[in-house]
């Protein structure tokens, strides 16, 4: 389908996504459809490159926890029981996302809240990741939740606690971040932003 017949206006699912057999990426944020922007520039996938190596290397002997980087299909429905496609109105891909549960995991992603969520955000995607995508994660349960700014050389870091996200820190320079979802992991931004 190409993305000229398809209505910005509409509320789609997951079951119409799955139709959409062409080279476009995009996103369902509660129905209406986001389309992507092209390739990162080179300074964003240089940071999600380290950020996911630094997760990796600590994961590598977890057995439960597992990082992936976009594209990669993280399905949010509105409710743990809702498993049907046509009722899943909010698919997302997370520039890197980090799962701890290995029954939320399927051969097309995941489905349900990732532990944690890191965007990486540009010029193009910023209000969206630090407006549309934040409540979207805080209502679907995401622990722990960063907003990485390439251009600053900074981080802010969320942990949802109550059921909101509260901000946990603003890192930058030579910080180190404690990530939340694990007792003995920190990340130095030095490292993140060689």
């Amino acid at each position: 389908m190409d993305t000229l017949q398809l209505d910005l206006n509409k509320r789609y699912t997951y079951a119409d996504y799955l139709t959409w057999l062409d080279d476009k990426r995009r996103e369902l944020i509660n129905g209406f459809l986001h389309l992507m922007t092209p390739a990162p520039a080179r300074k964003h996938q240089e940071i999600s490159v380290q950020l996911v190596t630094e997760l990796n290397i600590f994961l590598r002997d977890k057995e439960l926890c597992q990082v992936y980087s976009a594209p990669f299909d993280v399905r949010l429905p509105k409710s743990n029981k809702v498993k049907a496609d046509d009722k899943i109105y909010t698919v997302v891909q997370p520039d890197i996302c980090v799962v701890c549960d290995p029954s939320k995991l399927d051969d097309r992603g995941c489905i349900g809240a990732p532990d944690l969520i890191i965007e990486i955000i540009s010029p193009s995607t910023s209000k969206k990741d630090i407006t549309d995508k934040f409540k979207v994660y805080e209502e679907a349960g995401v622990k722990e939740y960063w907003i990485v700014n390439p251009n600053d050389e900074n981080i802010n870091v969320f942990v949802r606690t109550d059921g909101v996200y509260q901000l946990k820190g603003m890192y930058a320079g030579d910080m180190k971040i404690k990530v939340s979802i694990f007792d003995d992991l920190e990340i130095s931004l030095e490292d993140i932003f060689k």
